[in-house]
């Protein structure tokens, strides 16, 4: 346990109805599976009992008024699309802030679970200690990984893929 006052859905525990208990904690962590795709209709986040939430659905539901901030590590989580007018940002990280969230972070690119693991534990260790903020927990998460050479995770595919977008005080 990284932080006092957690909830924790594994699987089955994780489904649709779960997103209303989330504005109920000042950081929220989906470590899940999420495409994204052309329309909001056929983007979406898959929840651990199989079903899915749409970013439609999110946009139009989700409440996260009362948190601080929003991990999404999932793949592509901070694409919004291939429009080619500098929306391309606006996935699911960025819904997350529309949704009240002051903060979230997101990938770029599909991600490898082992690489991105070892990154949010870093990421939670270094932002437990209280004296950093969110941006510079990440970029602290970030170079453990670039400079622990042994464990095979500083080729930037494994610690470059997440952004923070939003506050990150």
């Amino acid at each position: 346990e990284t932080f006092p006052n957690t909830k924790l859905f594994i699987d089955k525990q994780f489904h649709g109805d779960t997103i209303y208990q989330m504005n109920d904690y000042s950081v929220v962590h989906l470590a899940t599976h999420a495409v994204f795709n052309k329309t909001k209709q056929d983007s979406f986040i898959l929840f651990g009992d199989g079903s899915l939430v749409t970013l439609t659905q999110v946009e139009e539901t989700w409440d996260l008024s009362n948190v601080d901030l929003v991990v999404l590590s999932a793949c592509q989580t901070g694409l919004g699309g291939e429009l080619g007018d500098g929306k391309e940002i606006l996935g699911f990280g960025y819904l997350m802030q529309n949704a009240g969230a002051d903060a979230a972070i997101a990938s770029l690119w599909n991600v490898d679970d082992q690489g991105t693991q070892a990154l949010m534990n870093k990421f939670y260790q270094v932002l437990k200690q209280g004296k950093v903020t969110k941006a510079e927990a990440l970029r602290q998460a970030q170079i453990a990984l670039i400079t622990k050479v042994e464990y095979g995770l500083d080729h930037p595919f494994y610690w470059a893929p997440f952004i923070l977008i939003g506050n990150g005080l």
